[in-house]
Parts: structure tokens; sequence; C-alpha cells
């Protein structure tokens, strides 16, 4: 395994620790100013950052091998294609949950004003899902140009 992968597996660790103790922190009472709490940022801070900066420096040859027109060493193109396929998945299903969450607790308020209309309202959950789906289309539409 390479540098990057211990970067990334690092920074992934840090980032579920700092979930967990946040959770802890809030379920415990801690307040922003007590010292328990900001020696843990102060940690994580410490952690988190020099991670980052040594993510940025493991990547600089690549950069550079790039914008000379060089052998990137590994690196491709196709990291953007990954890149843009993640993003129109995680945005799309981000934009179909809200949607869901507000369209499903308007439906949940008509049906139980009136019983006879769930059909009506299972239709706009489904549109809601819809955008999800098609999120995902295009995700494979772009994997499969790569």
């Amino acid at each position: 395994m390479n540098v990057l992968t211990f970067i990334t597996i690092g920074t992934a660790l840090l980032v579920l620790g700092t979930i967990s103790l946040g959770v802890y922190f809030n379920y415990h009472g801690c307040d922003a100013k007590q010292v328990k709490l900001k020696r843990f940022l102060k940690l994580n801070l410490s952690t988190f950052i020099p991670m980052l900066a040594a993510a940025l420096i493991v990547m600089a040859p690549g950069i550079v091998a790039a914008a000379t027109g060089g052998e990137p060493g590994g690196m491709t193109d196709a990291g953007l294609g990954y890149i843009a396929a993640a993003l129109s998945t995680g945005l799309a299903c981000v934009g179909a949950g809200y949607a869901v969450g507000v369209v499903g607790s308007a439906a949940l308020g008509a049906v139980s004003e009136d019983p006879k209309i769930l059909g009506k309202t299972l239709i706009f959950v489904g549109l809601a899902e819809g955008v999800a789906i098609y999120g995902l289309v295009i995700s494979i539409m772009i994997i499969g140009s790569l």
C-alpha cells in the first residue's frame, strides 16, 4: 500500500473518531466551555491538518506532471469521472431524501385527514424517489464512458 492509502485510512479513522466522540460528548452533557471538549478539538485539528497537508504533498508530483504534460505516475483522467459519478449519485440521493421527507410528511398529514387519497400521495413520494434513480442512472452512464 502506498502513502496516500495510509493517509486516506488515517483520515477516515479520524473522522469516525470525531463523530463517535461528538456523540459521546452530546449524550453526557458536555458544554462547549469544558476543558475536555476543547482539548479534544485541539487534538483533532492538530492531527487532521497535518494529514491533509501530507496528502497534498504526496499528490503534488502527479499534479505537476499533469501540468507539464509528463507521465502522471499512475494518476489518470478517470479519477475526475469517478468523482463526477460519485457527486451525481450523492447529491441526487441527498435531494431525493429531502424531497421524500417533505412530501412524505405532507402526504402523511393528508392521508390522516382523508384516507381515500393514499394512492395519489404515493405517486408524489414515488416521483421524489425518482430523483435518486436518475442520479444513479447518470452515474452509471458516466462510469460506462470511462
